[in-house]
């Protein structure tokens, strides 16, 4: 006889714009799990699925909860169910939940499945036959989307995971503005980094540990052990009562989105890859604050972008050179471009050609194609129309990482802080 340990249990597309998250939810029903003596084995996760799928929710993610699979696994099925129907805002379009249950070991299909889910993009119609196949037992509200990262999120292995703190305000205070205080963010960022990170963007002067949505979450601080977490709470002060939290272990932050590719044109629309690539021009930016160049290889090219939200980075990226041998890391959206999330320089470029510099010392201008150059100045001229190479100093340096900031980095984005 086969005794079934644990019975997994994942949640997904219950966000709202208008205020509601998935992160909440299974606050809620861990909270009805603990008034039933129902135990948690393990951490709630939070998995991030891939952040260029064409349909997801703000933040792209399915929760998943772990308990034993005993007596009570019928009235934790129950929780759930009873909780999406109450909290979800089916009103919204965007709301189309999906549970599922599942019994036994996650396996090595389900795995795969789950970094599918990450780097690729998923159907509900393939979802769903998949769940069947392996036995999932299927719930689905409205179009029933959520099933895609709910199987994902109990299924993905997490070789490389980082912690993240939720504190939730009580549903009165929902939509108003949050009443965080600033310098305590400042003192819990100064007292537990780099345990703690991502709290503060401070070439923006941006609080990032606090959302910008109408959502049930007060706060966030994400870590690399609980530990931290517990510490960096009772260092945070707010105006207003907390009337909730939840540690959840999460591949946020980890680049578990990002595949090694090996030429530019291996690389499929909505992925995400790392990919070494030489530039090709000059950065250029447009209208709106966005700035733009290809890179190539032996394969074929590709448009970068370093978007408006990402600020001083574009500066950093504006200093790139045609001949610049640069490792990109993001992932390509709906415009077949490569947003960047973070680029290695691997070799510079330090030569420039320029015209050369006649003998009374002005720079001479081309005197037609192939006619060589002639000065202005003095009115010399010289037959050779070759460039002449100089060394420029360069402001980037060669092996030198260089990262979106705090306030434009995206969930599964590994910051420069946990590589080195």
């Amino acid at each position: 006889m086969i005794i079934i340990k644990y019975l997994h249990i994942g949640i997904d597309d219950t966000d709202s714009p208008d205020g509601m998250c998935t992160t909440y939810l299974a606050s809620q029903i861990i909270n009805k799990f603990e008034d039933n003596g129902i135990e948690l084995v393990g951490y709630p996760r939070l998995i991030r699925l891939n952040p260029f799928a064409r349909f997801k929710t703000r933040g792209n993610g399915g929760v998943a909860l772990k308990i034993p699979n005993d007596d009570k696994a019928g009235l934790a099925k129950s929780i759930v169910l009873s909780e999406v129907e109450k909290l979800s805002m089916f009103d919204c379009d965007n709301t189309n939940p999906g549970v599922i249950f599942y019994e036994g070991e996650i396996t090595r299909e389900m795995q795969d499945y789950a970094f599918r889910a990450i780097y690729e993009f998923i159907t509900i119609g393939e979802a769903e036959k998949f769940g069947k196949s392996v036995g999932c037992e299927i719930h689905k509200f409205k179009k029933g989307r959520g099933i895609i990262g709910s199987i994902a999120a109990i299924s993905l292995p997490l070789a490389d995971y980082t912690y993240e703190l939720l504190a939730y305000r009580a549903p009165e205070n929902f939509g108003t503005p949050r009443k965080i205080d600033y310098d305590s963010v400042y003192e819990m960022d100064k007292e537990t980094f780099p345990d703690t990170f991502e709290n503060i963007d401070y070439s923006e002067d941006y609080i990032a540990i606090e959302p910008k949505t109408p959502c049930p979450v007060l706060y966030g601080i994400r870590s690399n052990a609980p530990e931290a977490l517990q510490k960096a709470k009772s260092i945070v002060k707010v105006g207003e009562a907390i009337d909730d939290w939840c540690i959840f272990k999460t591949n946020q932050h980890t680049d578990m989105h990002i595949q090694k590719t090996d030429n530019i044109s291996s690389m499929k629309q909505f992925g995400c890859y790392e990919v070494v690539g030489t530039v090709k021009n000059r950065p250029t930016i447009i209208d709106g604050g966005h700035m733009f160049f290809y890179i190539f290889d032996e394969s074929g090219e590709i448009e970068c972008g370093a978007y408006e939200p990402t600020k001083n980075f574009r500066k950093t990226v504006s200093h790139l050179r045609p001949g610049d041998v640069i490792r990109v890391y993001g992932g390509i959206g709906e415009q077949n471009t490569f947003n960047i999330e973070k680029f290695q320089v691997i070799e510079l470029n330090d030569v420039e050609y320029q015209n050369p510099i006649c003998e009374c010392g002005k720079r001479m201008t081309s005197a037609g194609k192939n006619k060589g150059f002639k000065c202005k100045k003095c009115g010399r001229r010289i037959e050779s129309d070759k460039k002449v190479p100089i060394i420029i100093s360069r402001s980037l340096k060669n092996a030198q990482f260089y990262e979106t900031p705090v306030s434009a980095r995206r969930h599964l984005s590994k910051p420069l802080c946990r590589m080195f």
